[in-house]
């Protein structure tokens, strides 16, 4: 049975208002914060593609394409809010606090990477697919039993819906009535599985309703849509109302990670004709259709965002080695003798090296 749900959209790809409901909510202070977090992300997310192609970094999750999905329902949540990331949602934790030291450290393979700054709650990225839904149905419903009023967002994609770990987190969400927004980026690829071939399902939101918990979609790389209908989500769910699932419709333009070649199972040209529907340009030619925009103003803004990154990568290299002994230390309370051998064979092995 097929069961019909919309795309919301409050911009179109030609920088047009098509929902007149939000235009008084939509100001130039907003307006500009969203093309500075756009604009921010992106540099970090093609700098960081380009440290690890130089070994400075380890494989890397690329998520160029997605960053209004990402940037406009971070900057829904309030200060006390969890955000519970996957390994891709590095546009939204440093739109939300994380630093981007801190975010380069976890793809450098630092634990230090997964700690947040003290005034944020975010949630270590998860690597296994849709294991962090539970997480985040449980933080939300932490915050349920103390009695505040603050909810949580957890980030997948389409490929996490397939697993058993989404069905089990709606569930429990629903039967708790826990204030989390379940938040799907579908760029229609589980690494190399088309949407297609995953569900037979015409969309995502539809899934929602076996669980008796809203669900609805929007256009992913609308930065207004996704914020608002997120934020409204949010509204509701903290008074109340239950969990929301979201599915954000975008796309990734590159790979899975850089460890993978997409051309292999898709043809790239795709995404180049994805390009026109940029959540970037989107919002350029928004800005110049209702407001002054001023090229030096952009180019101030780049000139900024970049010298942020360079001197996030500065201190990345310059951060203090790790210390072996780490690896043995915290995996049990006391060494087992088979760890001990171990430290001792790759301690002895190193020595009078930097390590």
């Amino acid at each position: 049975m097929e069961q019909h749900f919309s795309i919301r959209r409050v911009v179109c790809e030609d920088g047009i208002l098509l929902n007149t409901d939000y235009e008084s909510l939509i100001t130039k202070e907003l307006v500009e914060k969203f093309y500075y977090h756009l604009l921010r992300t992106r540099a970090f997310d093609k700098k960081a593609v380009s440290l690890q192609r130089q070994g400075r970094i380890g494989t890397y999750a690329p998520y160029e394409g997605q960053e209004a999905s990402q940037v406009g329902s971070a900057l829904a949540l309030n200060d006390k809010d969890w955000l519970v990331p996957s390994y891709r949602d590095h546009g939204a934790s440093i739109t939300f606090g994380q630093s981007l030291l801190n975010s380069l450290l976890f793809w450098k393979g630092r634990n230090e990477g997964c700690i947040p700054p003290e005034n944020r709650k975010i949630f270590p990225p998860c690597v296994p697919i849709a294991t962090q839904i539970p997480h985040a149905v449980g933080l939300a419903y932490s915050e349920q039993l103390k009695g505040t009023d603050n909810a949580a967002i957890v980030y997948f994609g389409d490929g996490a819906t397939s697993e058993g770990d989404f069905h089990e987190g709606l569930n429990y969400a629903s039967v708790l009535n826990a204030p989390v927004i379940l938040f799907c980026q579908n760029n229609y690829y589980a690494i190399s599985v088309p949407y297609e071939k995953q569900t037979n399902t015409k969309t995502i939101a539809q899934k929602s309703l076996a669980y008796d918990i809203k669900g609805i979609r929007v256009d992913g790389n609308d930065v207004f849509s996704v914020y608002f209908e997120t934020k409204k989500a949010l509204e509701e769910s903290r008074k109340g109302s239950g969990p929301v699932l979201i599915e954000a419709v975008t796309w990734r333009y590159g790979a899975h990670t850089t460890a993978d070649d997409p051309s292999k199972y898709r043809d790239q040209k795709e995404s180049e004709k994805k390009r026109k529907f940029d959540p970037i340009l989107r919002l350029e030619r928004f800005m110049k259709n209702y407001y002054t925009f001023s090229d030096d103003w952009m180019l101030q803004l780049e000139k900024e965002i970049d010298n942020e990154i360079e001197e996030a990568i500065l201190a990345l290299e310059s951060f203090p080695k790790p210390n072996p002994n780490n690896v043995i230390d915290y995996v049990f309370n006391t060494p087992t003798w088979i760890l001990e051998r171990q430290r001792e064979k790759y301690i002895n092995a190193r020595v009078g090296k930097n390590y």
